[in-house]
């Protein structure tokens, strides 16, 4: 509730700013196209949303340009073909209604796959491995850590793990940005983020 998805929401234009300004490249995303700016993000969330078609449709989603190496490349950069190939219909597996067919850590592969496809210059992560257990959020991060080489990567996380090596953490509290540095800077303060890397035992 301290307002993190609510910048997610801000910077695509599903809500609107009420004062200050936003700007991506110097550039008001006001003066853009809401499609053309939409189309500069990828985003992968905590809950994937899938659908009750089989995989390859659900990492597609109606795409009919993608060449099969680039499909390749996707399912093979998000881990997923670790578990297709363990499937008799491989990427034609159905997912199940909201892909109740496989994991957690699967969905949200298939979801990494979607985003490497997108090829967006910036990528938004929100809580994308904070519902998985360990042995699935290695391969999940793995696989994050991946798709965000090359792009500006921008992350909502409560594990602090997951953000220690950022360029740059942000800490919210109720609304208001407390902190900005980074992992070693702040842990240096002695403030609310190193309280909270405290709490979760993060040295």
């Amino acid at each position: 509730g301290a307002g993190k998805s609510s910048v997610f929401n801000l910077l695509t234009r599903l809500a609107e700013a009420q004062s200050g300004a936003i700007t991506l490249g110097g550039v008001p995303i006001t003066a853009l196209d809401p499609a053309v700016l939409r189309g500069l993000f990828a985003m992968v969330t905590q809950d994937a949303a899938l659908f009750d078609e089989t995989i390859r449709e659900n990492i597609l989603l109606g795409r009919k340009d993608v060449a099969p190496e680039v499909l390749a490349r996707a399912i093979e950069v998000a881990h997923v073909r670790e578990f297709i190939e363990a499937m008799p219909l491989g990427l034609d597996t159905p997912a199940g209604p909201r892909g109740s067919a496989l994991s957690g850590g699967q969905r949200q592969r298939v979801a990494i796959a979607r985003a490497v496809l997108r090829d967006a210059p910036i990528l938004l992560l929100d809580e994308a491995t904070s519902a998985l257990d360990t042995a699935s959020e290695a391969k999940v991060a793995e696989a994050l850590a991946t798709l965000s080489q090359g792009r500006t990567t921008l992350v909502i996380a409560h594990r602090l793990s997951t953000v220690r090596h950022a360029d740059k953490i942000v800490v919210i509290v109720e609304g208001q940005v407390v902190e900005e540095g980074t992992h070693d800077d702040l842990l240096a303060r002695g403030g609310a983020y190193a309280t909270l890397c405290r709490m979760q035992l993060v040295e």
